[in-house]
């Protein structure tokens, strides 16, 4: 195996997906296909967070086979590697492209690739994979974009990924957490600021299910405590209104956040490191797009949830397509809230099937690394 170069560049934008998709990248390139990833982040203390081995304080060290550097101004002199990474529209540096402008005029341009944000739309086949020429410079950069047809990027999952799911056995005091009552549903709560948040947790406590809701640190914590009417609900926090049963979570390492995926009965998750990461749990999951102005996110939501629902029962997919939409703040969504949980809970057990056989159904394609690696042979 031919050991490649590679620099990742990420600016943080949404906390913890950007950086947690690049980290979860440049680990698995190291792992997996031989690549050198050198990971260029604007905020290390955001990585950090995701995994604690790493020193934010620290303008370079090595963790998990990939080197960190974080992103400062001015940007150091460098030489170009052979595979270039530019996450999410960030912009390289003017001193980065001109050494890429070196390794083109030497004979060797680097593989240039613009890493998009995750889509389930139907754009994605036309789009993904298109050069980019640069409008003043000789180099090409190209589309890559994760999806869920064979035609797109396709999905991160490490190697053995489903076979740890499967293998799996809850360890609730892992996560710090007693084990629920047997009639309690647990159910994890990672969101962006939600205006839908304070009904769904009026709705929780006043309903016949036991619920057991733990909130990860952010916007959840921080509506949930509006709503009890505290000043703040910090991790290690419990509190219990009527059939809802609250928790505060610390904030978790990727590993140990997937290992709460598999543990809930449901999760809510947001943006798009965690909603990559609830598809493989076989975990009913309810995705939050990130906002976007004039409502884009909701076609972005609705390109999801065509494919996702295509295989449950028909009632099925109704409940859980209103309550998703609601949920997003689709202001089109016909059902309220309260009524859609209902008909989410009633549906439990296809929900269940269905994750089971959504995983194994993404499982069976080539995962984004792989796809990533032999597109980039064609280019270098």
């Amino acid at each position: 195996m031919m050991e490649m170069g590679c620099d990742i560049f990420c600016r943080v934008v949404d906390n913890y997906g950007d950086i947690g998709v690049c980290w979860r990248l440049a680990r698995q390139l190291a792992a997996e296909h031989g690549y050198r990833p050198r990971l260029w982040i604007d905020q290390p203390a955001a990585l950090a967070r995701l995994c604690p081995g790493v020193d934010p304080m620290l303008a370079r060290q090595t963790n998990g086979g990939v080197e960190v550097r974080r992103w400062d101004q001015p940007f150091p002199e460098v030489a170009a590697a052979e595979v270039v990474i530019e996450a999410f529209g960030c912009q390289i540096p003017e001193t980065y492209l001109a050494a890429m402008v070196a390794r083109a005029e030497a004979g060797a341009p680097p593989a240039w690739i613009n890493l998009e944000y995750l889509s389930a739309e139907d754009w994605v086949a036309s789009h993904h994979g298109l050069p980019s020429p640069h409008p003043r410079l000789p180099l090409v950069k190209h589309f890559f974009i994760p999806g869920f047809g064979s035609s797109s990027g396709g999905l991160l999952r490490e190697a053995g990924l489903l076979r740890q799911r499967r293998d799996w056995r809850t360890d609730w005091a892992e996560l710090g957490l007693q084990a629920p009552a047997a009639d309690e549903i647990s159910v994890s709560l990672f969101c962006y600021e939600n205006p839908a948040l304070p009904e769904l947790l009026q709705t929780w406590s006043e309903g016949k299910q036991r619920i057991r809701c733990l909130l990860a640190p952010g916007p959840a914590q921080e509506q949930a405590a509006a709503w009890l009417g505290l000043s703040s609900f910090e991790p290690g926090r419990s509190q219990r209104r009527g059939q809802l049963g609250l928790f505060a979570l610390p904030f978790y390492a990727q590993e140990v956040y997937d290992h709460l995926l598999w543990s809930c009965d449901l999760n809510f998750v947001r943006g798009e490191d965690s909603f990559v990461r609830a598809q493989w749990a076989e975990r009913p999951l309810l995705w939050q797009a990130y906002p976007q102005q004039e409502a884009a996110h909701l076609a972005k939501l609705a390109a999801f949830l065509e494919r996702y629902c295509a295989g449950l029962p028909e009632v099925a997919a109704a409940g859980y397509r209103a309550f998703a939409r609601t949920w997003n703040g689709d202001r089109g969504a016909s059902a309220p809230l309260a009524e859609s949980w209902q008909a989410l809970l009633a549906w439990r057990p296809a929900l269940d099937l269905h994750a089971r056989r959504w995983a194994e159904q993404l499982g069976a394609s080539e995962d984004l690394a792989t796809r990533l690696v032999k597109f980039v042979k064609g280019l270098v």
